[in-house]
Order: structure tokens, then C-alpha cells, then sequence
């Protein structure tokens, strides 16, 4: 059984890779060149469930970052435009980095390297630690304190636990003293996957999308502070859709 399959995530065929997206690059249709022919009876994409919920965390995030000025913020998520916007109209430099979306698809590249590896009668190393190190060799390259706030959402809850350990020490490399990260974390394992846009300033739009991964653990409150020991300050609010939001201040 391939790891791959061990995670629960399937392989969809030509699956590619999108990297980071930095605010300047505004998502655009993409031409092929030659026009398709419309399919007759062509199934009708599923619409996304969409609904909002209060955020006092995204309130507190915003508290901790008044005053700023033309600060920087690295979005962990797609590349929503309400978001951008929100953040944008209060100065913020954005960055946008679909890291989930990476990590599956460094995933698929992996499941081929290990098969081109095996008919060479060559060894890959397939160890958790090994893959993070070789998925973050290509992805949050950004030189070191590049960012005042970080929103992390509840993508370490989809990460193998070793994996979520990485991230979080390079995204503390990347940001800078006093910084704010904002992360959500699911107190038993969800249903379903979600992503977040900012509606105002404690209002989040959750958009229930097709999953990516499935949950690999479910955080209790030491292993957090474990995850972000090198935080001087931790705050946690509880809500009742079973999601803790977590502010963690460099």
C-alpha cells in the first residue's frame, strides 16, 4: 500500500502543482489556445455550501495588528479576493500560498518518484521527517522575519503531525518579532473540509469545499502549545461549531 493511500488521499490523473501566489498575481481564466466543443448534457459542477460564522479570534488578530501601518500577511489559503481585498484596503502587503493544496500535490509527485525508484531498484527515503524536508525545500520560500501576520487557518489538523511540526518552525523563521499568527484547530476530527474568507472584521464566510486530505489529528490543548513553544503568548477562543481559533504572538 502506497503512502499515498496510508494518508487517505486519492490520486486524481494529472494532477499538477500551482505553487505560491503572490497578491500581484490576480487569478485570470487561462487560455488554451484552441476553444473546446460544448459537451451535450455535461454534468453541472456541485455548488459549495456557504455560511458565516463570528470570529473573535479574527477580531483579536485584527486588535493585535492596528496601528501597523503598511504591514505584510501571508495567507495559507486560496487566494480569495474578499480576503485580499479586506486586507489590502488596511494596507496590508499580501502574499497567498494554497499550502495544502501544495502538500497534496507533493504528495502525488512522491507516490511517482517512489515508483520510478522501485523499477530502478533505487531507495527513497519516505520517512515523514524526510518528506517535509524535501516538500519545504520548494514551498514558504520566503527569506527570514518577511512577515508581521500569518493566517494559518486549520490547515495543521490535515498535516501528518511530523509535517505540521516543520511548518510551524519555518513559518516562525519567517515571521517577525511581535507577529501574529492566527490558526484554527478542530476539536474532534470534521466531517467535512472547509475554507475561510473574511467577510468584516469578526465575520468569516466558511465555504464547504471537495477535500484535499483527510484529517490526520485531532490537537489537544499541550500538543498546541508544544506545536508553538516559541511563542511568548497564546490565545485561544472556543466555539460552538467544535473549531478553537488560536492567536500566537512572536
Amino acid at each position: 500500500m502506497s503512502f499515498l493511500n496510508k494518508l487517505g488521499i486519492g490520486v486524481a490523473a494529472g494532477a499538477g502543482r500551482e505553487g505560491s501566489r503572490p497578491l500581484a498575481a490576480a487569478s485570470r481564466p487561462r487560455s488554451s489556445g484552441a476553444t473546446p466543443s460544448a459537451a451535450v448534457g455535461a454534468t453541472r459542477a456541485p455548488e459549495l455550501r456557504e455560511s458565516t460564522r463570528v470570529s473573535n479570534g479574527l477580531k483579536e488578530f485584527l486588535w493585535n495588528l492596528d496601528g501597523l501601518g503598511r504591514g505584510t500577511l501571508l495567507d495559507l489559503g486560496p487566494a480569495w479576493q474578499t480576503t485580499l481585498s479586506f486586507f489590502i484596503e488596511r494596507g496590508f502587503r499580501v502574499s497567498s500560498e494554497d499550502i495544502l493544496r501544495a502538500w497534496k500535490e507533493f504528495l502525488v509527485e512522491e507516490e511517482a518518484k517512489l515508483r520510478s525508484a522501485a523499477n530502478a531498484s533505487e531507495e527513497l527515503d519516505v520517512s515523514p521527517a524526510s518528506r517535509a524536508t524535501r516538500f519545504l525545500e520548494t514551498n514558504l520560500r520566503y527569506p527570514a522575519l518577511s512577515f508581521d501576520a500569518i493566517l494559518l487557518w486549520d490547515l495543521l489538523d490535515y498535516f501528518e503531525p511530523v509535517v505540521a511540526k516543520q511548518v510551524v518552525a519555518c513559518l516562525t523563521e519567517l515571521l517577525r518579532p511581535g507577529g501574529v499568527v492566527f490558526a484554527m484547530f478542530h476539536s474532534k476530527k470534521p466531517e467535512g473540509f472547509q475554507r475561510y474568507r473574511v467577510v468584516d472584521s469578526n465575520t468569516l464566510q466558511v465555504i464547504a469545499t471537495p477535500p484535499l486530505c483527510p484529517a490526520q489529528r485531532v490537537y489537544q490543548n499541550r500538543e498546541i502549545q508544544d506545536l508553538f513553544v516559541r511563542y511568548r503568548t497564546m490565545k485561544s477562543f472556543v466555539g460552538r461549531d467544535q473549531l478553537r481559533e488560536s492567536l500566537f504572538i512572536r
